[in-house]
């Protein structure tokens, strides 16, 4: 994994804005309509070449597909899995039972998106049998890279924790939670190992946080850290083998505009998340109940071995941070990490987490790219000693 030797380089955590008619072939393709898979497969391949080119264009150094091809950052696991059927009857989160004004102005915003309270359940083993729709996004995003005049610094590809696996497609068939989320962890494994052999794997694991507020509501912070545990131990078993230098891992708060107040503080997951046998943590820095959040790594600080991915802009309002602020957000994290190489640039969370689920317009995405790019040159600047 690249650092950031002589400047500091940028990045963002994997979803893009899709396209709208991609986006609604993905939804009623996820719902078991009939849809023209040639022309799913053909705005599929455009789409991660536009993204490509445009996640250049905008200055980002350490690039992915944008997930162009998959229906939801961790529910197109089923579409690749075996297992799943029926309907999870996933819990609202406090955001939206504490504050039922806000549940009924995000459901206005976004009448039609694909399944994520109501996605599949697992009804049987889980078992993952054909790896050819993962190969095929690999193939994707290789093709993509081959038309670019220039090369990336470094390339990505997003894959689905175990744990928000299990926390998302519910448990109908284990006999425990723990179960379910091993024998997810012993399936994605083969995906991981897969992703690893071109790219930087990043495991997208936002259960470590967001589900407190969701899956784990009535549970006591402790008893939601020991959860966290072990889903970080399952994690960790899928990832044996594979050099941590190699890996990256986001977690978040969940990627809404919403309350947040009763997110449960990094500091308490801040030790999960160490224990974890990554290379890198990608982390949430720019949310506004957030911003306050480098003080834990200034208590606990980074092991050697981690890198630091802050999150410098925001992905759920349609402010484009200024360069400044950026710069700023940058800076700050170089002082909380106590070391500028070990400091990459990046969004707070995917900007595209589910077809339909855009709350920045595709417009706006790439200027906050593009100002994500300007700060980090300002950084460096600062940081570096240069004029």
């Amino acid at each position: 994994m690249r650092r950031s030797e002589d400047r500091i380089l940028t990045t963002h955590v994997g979803s893009l804005p899709r396209d709208p008619v991609l986006s609604d072939l993905l939804i009623r393709d996820e719902a078991g309509e009939k849809v023209d898979q040639a022309e799913l497969k053909r705005l599929g391949e455009r789409a991660v070449r536009q993204v490509v080119k445009q996640q250049m264009a905008c200055g980002v150094d350490v690039i992915n597909d944008g997930e162009q091809p998959r229906v939801g950052f961790q529910t197109y696991v089923p579409q690749r899995m075996k297992g799943f059927g029926g309907e999870s009857k996933r819990p609202r989160s406090r955001d939206w039972t504490d504050f039922p004004g806000y549940a009924e102005f995000m459901a206005t915003r976004m009448p039609r998106r694909s399944k994520v309270t109501n996605a599949p359940q697992a009804v049987a083993d889980v078992v993952y049998e054909d790896l050819g729709p993962a190969e095929e996004e690999i193939r994707l995003f290789k093709a993509s890279l081959k038309e670019l005049s220039a090369p990336p610094v470094e390339t990505f590809m997003t894959a689905a924790a175990p744990g928000i696996i299990a926390t998302t497609m519910l448990n109908a068939h284990y006999d425990t939670h723990e179960a379910y989320v091993f024998a997810l962890a012993r399936q994605m494994r083969k995906e991981y190992e897969l992703i690893a052999r071109d790219f930087i794997l990043q495991i997208d694991a936002p259960d470590l946080a967001l589900e407190r507020t969701v899956l784990f509501q009535d549970k006591t912070n402790a008893e939601f850290v020991a959860i966290a545990e072990m889903h970080v131990a399952a994690l960790n078993e899928a990832l044996a083998g594979i050099p941590r230098e190699r890996v990256r891992l986001h977690c978040c708060w969940g990627n809404n505009e919403g309350p947040h107040v009763h997110d449960i503080p990094m500091r308490e997951v801040l030790p999960v998340l160490y224990s974890a046998k990554v290379g890198a943590l990608s982390i949430e820095f720019a949310n506004p109940r957030h911003q306050h959040e480098y003080a834990a790594l200034k208590k606990h600080k980074l092991p050697a071995e981690f890198m630091l991915i802050p999150g410098v802009i925001d992905t759920t309002t349609n402010f484009v941070e200024h360069p400044e602020v950026v710069a700023n957000r940058i800076c700050e994290a170089v002082d909380a990490v106590g070391d500028r190489e070990r400091v990459i640039a990046s969004s707070d969370c995917g900007f595209g987490t589910f077809a339909g689920y855009e709350l920045v317009a595709s417009d706006v995405v790439w200027a906050k790219l593009k100002a994500a790019r300007e700060g980090a040159d300002i950084a460096t600047r600062r940081l570096w000693g240069r004029a």
